[in-house]
């Protein structure tokens, strides 16, 4: 079973900044795709950043130029450094794992950590 262990939310003033820590139990080397995914209230899941094993990364617009995606495959996880929080970046923040290990590819979640942008 993959586990993914996030860390890192909690609350910050707006213009803050938070690092998210994702924990995973496989090699960065196997996946297709790892990243951060994020749930408000009543809004649909949506992806703020991933990259591919190649390293190649995609940030949504809302996380351009204030969000960094970055990984350290040595320690098999992967970061979220968040920065300029604003009050609709309040969330939960998933991350995201898509995994292919020889013959076979599994999707797995993190169970989340919230993050609470306010004054």
């Amino acid at each position: 079973q993959v586990q993914l262990v996030e860390s890192g939310g909690g609350l910050v003033q707006p213009g803050g900044s938070l690092r998210l820590s994702c924990a995973a139990s496989v090699s960065l080397f196997s996946i297709n795709r790892m990243g951060w995914y994020r749930q408000a209230p009543g809004q649909e899941r949506e992806l703020v950043a991933d990259f591919d094993r190649w390293a190649s990364t995609n940030y949504a617009d809302f996380a351009k130029g204030r969000f960094i995606l970055f990984k350290d495959n040595a320690k098999n996880t992967a970061y979220l450094q968040m920065n300029s929080l604003k009050s609709e970046d309040t969330a939960v923040y998933y991350c995201h794992l898509d995994q292919l290990d020889g013959p076979t590819r599994s999707v797995h979640w993190g169970k989340g950590t919230l993050v609470t942008v306010s004054s």
